[in-house]
C-alpha cells in the first residue's frame, strides 16, 4: 500500500515582506470532505503499516489493562458533613462519584454513575461536580465532543431528579454561593477563551443569567473559585505573566466585587484565605522564585502585603497549605520537590524525608484547618503513587493508600532509577535527566532508550511512576526524562531561559541531553527514540529538523508544529494568550525567530527518522491540521524510506480517547511502533 499523497494548492502567506508558500493550508477546512478523506486515508495507511504488530498491540493492551485494579476507589475525604469517594467498577470505563453522611459506616449515596452519562457517546468527559452548601444539589458538567466545551446541569441529590437548568458553552466549573440558590460559571468566546463570568439563579433560563465580569484583554483567561474557608468567592484573571483577583463574601451574592491588587505587567499572585487574612504567593518586588505574604481582608492592596516567607534565590516556592497551627510549603530545590512543615506557634520547621534520586511529592487534599494531620502524595520512577497522612506534631506517617500494580510480578527493587546531569553546549548549564530501567539491563550502545521532554509554559515534568511504562522497561528499554529549560525544574529562571527569544535553549538542551546519554553508553542513535506531546511535539519536531539523524524514531503526540501560522491567527484558540510564551510574530523580530525553529516551516529534503504522529480531530488546543500539514510536507521532502505514520482519532480532542482503558490502546500503538523499529535491527 502506498502512502497517501495530499493535493497541493498553493497559498502565499506574506508577513513583514517575507513570503511563505503553504501548499497544504487547505487542510484547515474541517467540513471539507477532501480533508476528512485525506485523514481517513492516513489512518488506513497507518493501520496497514502496523498490521504486523496487531497481536503485539493486543498483548500490550491486555498487559497494561491487567495491571489496573478493576474495582479501585479513591481515599475518602471529609467535607461539609460528608465523606466523598470516587470508585471504579470492574469492566467499566468511567468512575462513580459517591458520598456517605458523617460516617464511612453509613449507606453509600451514588451521586453520579458517569458510565450511564457516557452511554451513546464515542467520547465523554465528566468535567467536574460541585455540591451546594446545603448538600442537596450538585452542579455537574459534561463534554461529549472533546473540545473542552462543557454543558452544566443540576441534579437534586435527594430525589435524583435533573433540574431544567441547562447551560452550554462553559469551562465546566461551577462555584456555589452560600445561599444555595445562585452559582457562578464561565463562558467561552468563539476562540474558546474563558472570558466571561456569569451568575445563575436556580429555576431560571440561562438567557437571564447576569454577566458579572467580562475579561476584554484577549491575553487573559478567567477562573472562578471559592476559598478553602468557604467564606469568599474569587474571580481570577490571568495571563502568562500577570494576575488580577477580585472577590465577594460567599454569603453576599449581590455584593460589589473588590479587587485585591490591580493587574500590573509581570506581577503574578495567587490567594488563599484564613481567619482575617489573605495569604498570597507572589513574585512582587523581583521575587522571581516567589515569596509568601499576607494581608488583612480589609486592606488587601499590595502596599499592605507583609512578608511571611521571603524570596530565596535557590528555592522555588510552588504552593502552600494553611492549618490552624501549621503552615506547609511546597518547595523545589535543585529540581526536587520538598515539603516544609512550619509550626506557626513555635516558628520551628522541618522537611519530610524522601530517599529516591528522582521523585514527585505534593500536598494532597486538605480541607480542614483545625488539624495536625497533613495529607500528601509521593511517587517516583520505581515507586507507585502513594497517599500518606502525616502528623505534623508527632512527626509520624501513616500510609493511606498505594497504587496496586496487578497482572504480574512487579517489585520496585527490580528497577533502578538515576538522576544525571548533562553538560550543555554553553559550557555552563547542566541539564538534569531522570532515568529508570530494569536491573537486568546491561547499558550499552545496543540498549534502546526513550527520551521524553516538554519544556514550555513553566510546566515541569517530574519523575513519577507509570504502570503502563513497565511494558517498555520489561522489554529492555531505558526511559528518560530531560528536564529542559522552558519548564521550572530548576526554578523560575529555568523557565525564563526557555521562552520567547530564548526558546531555542529548550531544543538545544534536549539535543545535548540525548548526546550525553550516547556518550555515557546508555544507548546510541540507532536505538534512541524521542517522545513529546503538544508543546513537547514542537520540541521533537524542532529537534528532528536540527538533528535528523540523532534519533532512530520520534513519537509526536498532538504536536504544535505550525507555530508561525498559528500565532499569526488570533481566531485560533489559545493564540492571543500565548504571545508571552512564544512572542507575537506580528512583531518582526519575533516573526523571524519563531520561523527559524517552527517545525513545519523548516522541513527540508533530508533523511528524517522513523516517525509516528497522532492527533484528535476535535482538538481545541492544537488543531488537527497542524500535524496533518506537517505529515504532508514530510512525505513530500524526506529523502529516505523510514516509516512515517499519521493517526487521527476522529472522535477525540487534545487529551486523546476518553475512558480509563480505551486510552491504553493509544499507548499500545506507540509502544508497538517502538518495538517494531527495534525488531528491525
Amino acid at each position: 500500500m502506498k502512502a497517501p499523497v495530499a493535493q497541493k494548492i498553493k497559498k502565499v502567506l506574506e508577513t513583514h515582506g517575507d513570503q511563505r508558500i503553504d501548499h497544504y493550508f487547505w487542510l484547515n477546512e474541517r467540513e471539507n470532505p477532501e480533508t476528512v478523506r485525506y485523514l481517513e486515508q492516513e489512518n488506513e495507511y497507518a493501520a496497514f503499516m502496523m498490521k504486523d504488530t496487531i497481536e503485539l498491540q493486543e498483548a500490550l493492551y491486555e498487559e497494561m489493562k491487567s495491571r489496573y485494579k478493576k474495582d479501585d476507589q479513591s481515599i475518602p475525604y471529609f467535607f461539609n458533613d460528608y465523606w466523598y469517594i470516587v470508585r471504579y467498577e470492574e469492566n467499566k470505563e468511567y468512575p462513580l462519584f459517591c458520598r456517605k453522611y458523617l460516617s464511612l459506616d453509613q449507606t453509600e449515596e451514588l451521586m453520579f454513575d458517569t458510565n450511564l452519562l457516557a452511554e451513546g457517546h464515542s467520547y465523554f468527559d465528566f468535567g467536574s461536580a460541585a455540591v451546594s452548601t446545603d448538600n442537596e444539589l450538585a452542579a455537574f458538567s459534561t463534554d461529549t465532543v472533546g473540545r473542552r466545551i462543557y454543558t452544566i446541569q443540576i441534579k437534586n441529590l435527594k430525589t435524583g431528579e435533573l433540574l431544567p437548568d441547562n447551560i452550554g458553552n462553559t469551562t465546566g466549573k461551577v462555584v456555589w454561593a452560600n445561599d444555595n440558590q445562585h452559582f457562578f460559571y464561565i463562558r467561552k468566546d468563539k476562540n474558546l477563551r474563558a472570558f466571561q463570568v456569569f451568575r445563575h439563579e436556580l429555576g431560571t433560563d440561562s438567557s437571564q443569567d447576569v454577566l458579572i465580569f467580562h475579561e476584554k484583554d484577549e491575553a487573559f483567561d478567567v477562573n472562578v473559585y471559592k476559598t478553602k474557608s468557604l467564606k469568599y468567592i474569587f474571580i481570577g484573571s490571568s495571563s502568562t505573566v500577570s494576575d488580577e483577583h477580585r472577590f465577594i463574601p460567599a454569603d453576599q451574592v449581590f455584593a460589589d466585587w473588590k479587587i485585591v491588587q490591580q493587574r500590573k505587567e509581570n506581577l503574578e499572585y495567587s490567594i488563599e484565605h484564613y481567619q482575617n487574612d489573605f495569604y498570597i504567593i507572589t513574585n512582587a518586588q523581583d521575587a522571581f522564585n516567589f515569596k509568601l505574604v499576607k494581608t488583612s481582608v480589609d486592606h488587601c492592596e499590595m502596599k499592605f502585603w507583609k512578608e511571611i516567607i521571603p524570596h530565596r534565590h535557590e528555592i522555588l516556592l510552588e504552593g502552600f497549605e494553611i492549618f490552624a497551627q501549621h503552615l506547609v510549603l511546597e518547595e523545589r530545590k535543585e529540581g526536587l520537590l520538598q515539603i516544609n512543615v512550619i509550626n506557626q506557634m513555635t516558628g520551628n520547621s522541618h522537611y519530610l524525608e524522601f530517599s529516591d534520586p528522582a521523585y514527585t511529592a505534593f500536598i494532597g487534599i486538605n480541607l480542614e484547618f483545625d488539624t495536625t494531620k497533613l495529607r500528601y502524595g509521593y511517587t517516583s520512577l520505581t515507586q507507585p503513587n502513594a497517599s500518606f497522612e502525616y502528623d505534623m506534631d508527632e512527626k509520624t506517617t501513616i500510609l493511606l493508600k498505594q497504587q496496586e500494580v496487578l497482572g504480574g510480578d512487579f517489585h520496585p527493587e527490580n528497577y533502578i532509577s538515576e538522576r544525571i546531569w548533562a553538560p550543555s553546549r554553553d559550557g555552563v548549564t547542566k541539564v538534569p535527566i531522570s532515568l529508570v530501567y530494569h536491573k537486568n539491563i546491561q547499558k550499552s550502545a545496543e540498549t534502546p532508550l526513550l527520551l521524553y521532554g516538554y519544556g514550555s509554559y513553566g510546566h515541569t515534568v517530574d519523575a513519577s511512576f507509570s504502570n503502563v511504562r513497565l511494558s517498555l522497561l520489561d522489554r529492555g528499554f531505558v526511559y528518560a526524562i530531560a528536564h529542559i529549560r522552558g519548564g521550572e525544574y530548576l526554578g523560575r529562571t529555568w523557565y525564563e531561559d526557555g521562552k520567547m527569544l530564548r526558546k531555542k535553549n529548550t531544543f538545544y538542551d534536549f539535543i545535548d541531553a540525548a548526546k550525553f546519554l550516547i556518550t555515557e553508553s546508555y544507548t546510541s542513535s540507532a536505538h534512541l527514540y524521542a517522545m513529546g506531546g503538544s508543546a513537547g511535539g514542537l520540541l521533537v519536531g524542532a529537534v528532528m529538523n536540527m538533528e535528523p539523524e540523532l534519533f532512530n524514531g520520534i513519537i509526536a503526540q498532538v504536536p504544535f508544529v505550525d507555530v508561525v501560522t498559528t500565532m499569526l491567527d488570533e481566531t485560533i484558540p489559545l493564540t492571543t494568550g500565548e504571545f508571552d510564551e512564544w512572542g507575537n510574530p506580528k512583531e518582526e523580530e519575533y516573526y523571524h525567530y519563531i520561523k527559524s525553529y517552527s517545525p513545519y516551516d523548516n522541513v527540508e529534503p533530508k533523511k528524517y527518522p522513523n516517525i509516528l504522529i497522532t492527533t484528535g480531530f476535535h482538538d481545541s488546543q492544537v488543531q488537527y491540521w497542524e500535524p496533518a500539514k506537517w505529515v504532508c510536507k514530510l512525505r513530500e521532502l524526506k529523502t529516505n524510506d523510514n516509516i512515517l505514520l499519521f493517526k487521527t482519532d476522529m472522535s477525540s480532542g487534545h487529551g486523546g480517547a476518553s475512558g480509563r482503558f480505551e486510552s491504553l490502546k493509544e499507548d499500545a500503538l506507540e509502544f508497538a511502533f517502538l518495538l517494531k523499529l527495534e525488531n528491525k535491527k
